[in-house]
């Protein structure tokens, strides 16, 4: 699990109960289910029209996505294409089909076959960027699914005010009733504020960086096949490769190296 994500997000909620009850509120006034009701409801079934069905049911998918760590290893992938560069330069790149089966990561499995079965450069590099493209357009339609929620949440929390406050204005001659209608009409939009910038948000920024690291991932194992049949010497693809890192992970492997 992400702890960040988690922390965030609970210690988030929990900030804003204290904060009420440290002002002195009661929570209790906070609560309307009609203005739940509008806000959320008219949202959803909004997202709904703008959405395919079947991507917004996978809200709770893309949800994890979010909490759960990231898989990647970029620093074992560069270990593996580093030993199977070796391999192909001392026994051919026939001789990789043999390790194909050890691993885990399916698209670089794709790869390494399409070098084993002597396919053209061009033609593997066109394959996996499309297919590294096609991942990220996924993402990116299920990123809109959040980023959606998070435009129309404050639109409906407002247009819920208005609302409330057209009850209010006919109910003027009321004097007693304008506090608390005052109170419900702005609850609406308190509940589209929370709505996008505590949840949706955020969720956008993090599922972002996730496609974004997920697609590092896939150029550094792309770099890597095309170096393996280009038949260049393991040191130099290993430095291409750690090219893609971080400083403070680049030497540890070339170091590994060395030894």
């Amino acid at each position: 699990m992400d702890l960040a994500t988690i922390i965030g997000l609970v210690g988030c909620m929990v900030v804003f109960a204290v904060s009420i009850l440290i002002g002195g509120a009661s929570p209790i006034i906070y609560i309307d289910i009609p203005s739940v009701v509008m806000v959320f409801g008219s949202t959803f079934l909004a997202v709904f029209m703008a959405n395919p069905m079947g991507r917004v049911f996978g809200l709770f998918k893309y949800f994890m996505v979010m909490v759960r760590l990231p898989s990647y290893e970029p620093e074992k992938t560069i270990r593996i294409m580093v030993e199977f560069s070796e391999r192909a330069r001392r026994e051919g790149l026939l001789a990789l089909e043999d390790n194909l089966q050890e691993l885990d990561d399916e698209f670089m499995r794709r790869g390494i076959q399409l070098v084993v079965d002597g396919t053209d450069p061009e033609v593997i590099k066109k394959i996996l960027y499309n297919d590294a493209n096609q991942i990220s357009e996924r993402h990116s339609a299920n990123i809109k699914v959040f980023d959606s929620l998070g435009a129309l949440f404050p639109a409906y929390g407002m247009l819920g005010t208005l609302v409330g406050l057209i009850a209010m204005l006919a109910n003027l001659a009321d004097q007693s009733s304008l506090g608390a209608g005052m109170s419900l009409a702005l609850i609406t939009t308190l509940y589209g504020s929370m709505g996008a910038n505590m949840f949706c948000i955020p969720i956008v920024a993090k599922l972002t960086d996730r496609n974004k690291d997920e697609m590092l991932f896939k150029e550094i194992i792309i770099e890597g096949v095309l170096s393996i049949q280009s038949g260049d010497n393991p040191r130099i693809l290993q430095e291409k490769l750690v090219a893609f890192l971080p400083p403070s992970q680049r030497e540890g492997l070339r170091a590994e190296a060395k030894e």
